[in-house]
């Protein structure tokens, strides 16, 4: 039966990743064909865009053309003007396209643009220049003079409306919603990774807090047995070792009932914390390993830290350690401070970690054991990190020299 439920909640996973990575397979379909289907409209929108200019520009071109016509119909065989003022003040006034029509001596014949600007030569000269820039003059010559009319003529205001109109810049558009698109798809990957995550956290407490639980009730029994011991005719000695034993598994009981609870940070001498741990180990380690201390033999260091799970982040660094000599070699603890931080550092003089795994090692499930879970130092990170507000990392390691990880916290000041 637990089998059972073994498989059927595998399967429940499995369905859930699957249906999450359809529904954003899906999304991503819908969103290149929205894509698609907005450059495809952009792009003929473009092109009618660009045909109306076009029409537009040989319509103005033909209108000046005309004017052309006008003043060689309006000039002797001489290149002078003989024309009626005002039919031709008639039809300045209903031509829409910005003219300037200026004879060999740029001198302004006829034009419609504004006073203001055809009083100021300057002002003129540069909307001459605008003129030219934008289409080509036209010149009217006469075969039986030297004379000549150039016609420099712009664009007209429905023109220019039509070419800045935000029709131009939807070409712009499909970019911007792709882009818009990809930050979505972004935030999207970041919600389902942060909500697998909050997932696996949950799981992580509901099994720290079950277990916490089931090692309640052996635990209590267990005390029983051990004052049960102590008043028999028994070695005292052993008895005295197995309350130790016991007093630890409660620490370990408190260390799990703790984890998704609020944690709460006191000032404690982080000599005595460690050293605590140190000497728990001493007894219980082999007998070519040794274990050296130096926190009892100097001035008390403060820091906040909640002692219970301090202690398990000691115990699994002393335990890697133990595992890395193999039954030989040295472990060093050292306690110290400088003017902004306290810190701790585990020393073994075991077979080291290459450099690409000192980050490695700390992620959950990365182990180099053959047996183990790779959950020790992910743990260590998380309760030095999240509830304490410090770092752990390794300082030094050297395949076959030994390792050095470091635990750093913020120094309390002597007032606090």
């Amino acid at each position: 039966m637990r089998r059972f439920f073994r498989q059927f909640d595998l399967s429940q996973k499995i369905f859930s990743i699957r249906r999450r990575t359809a529904v954003i397979i899906i999304g991503l379909v819908l969103a290149a064909l929205s894509v698609f289907y907005t450059l495809m409209v952009t792009a003929e929108l473009h092109r009618n865009e660009e045909r109306t200019i076009e029409e537009l520009r040989v319509a103005e071109r033909n209108g000046v053309e005309l004017w052309a016509d006008i003043l060689r119909s309006t000039s002797n065989i001489y290149g002078e003007l003989v024309y009626n003022a005002d039919l031709f003040a008639n039809l300045v006034r209903h031509t829409n396209v910005p003219f300037v029509i200026t004879d060999e001596y740029l001198n302004v014949v006829i034009s419609n643009l504004p006073a203001s600007t055809t009083a100021d030569a300057d002002e003129l000269r540069r909307a001459i220049e605008r003129m030219a820039d934008s289409n080509k003059p036209i010149i009217v010559r006469y075969n039986f003079s030297n004379r000549y009319y150039t016609i420099y003529y712009g664009h007209s205001r429905f023109m220019e409306y039509i070419t800045e109109s935000p029709v131009n810049s939807l070409i712009y558009f499909p970019y911007v919603q792709l882009l818009i698109i990809l930050i979505f798809a972004v935030f999207t990957y970041i919600a389902f990774s942060s909500t697998k995550q909050n997932e696996q956290n949950r799981v992580w407490v509901g099994l720290a807090k079950e277990t916490a639980h089931q090692l309640g009730t052996p635990t209590s029994s267990l005390l029983g047995w051990v004052e049960y011991l102590r008043s028999q005719d028994v070695d005292q000695m052993a008895v005295e070792e197995m309350s130790k034993d016991l007093a630890h598994l409660m620490k370990i009981v408190d260390r799990f009932s703790k984890i998704g609870s609020e944690t709460m940070l006191t000032a404690t001498n982080i000599n005595e914390t460690v050293g605590d741990t140190v000497m728990y180990f001493r007894k219980r380690i082999p007998r070519n390993v040794t274990l050296s201390y130096n926190g009892l033999a100097i001035a008390p260091i403060r820091a906040q830290i909640n002692s219970a799970l301090f202690e398990w982040v000691i115990e699994n660094l002393l335990k890697n350690a133990l595992d890395a000599l193999q039954g030989h070699g040295s472990i060093d603890v050292f306690v110290g401070e400088n003017e902004r931080s306290v810190y701790v550092e585990v020393r073994d003089t075991g077979k080291g970690i290459p450099k690409s795994n000192w980050n490695k090692i700390f992620n959950p499930g990365f182990t180099t054991k053959t047996r183990g879970w790779g959950l020790g130092l992910s743990l260590s990170r998380r309760i030095v990190e999240e509830y304490h507000s410090g770092r752990i990392a390794v300082v030094r390691s050297e395949p076959g020299k030994g390792t050095t990880i470091r635990v750093t916290l913020k120094r309390l000041q002597d007032n606090e």
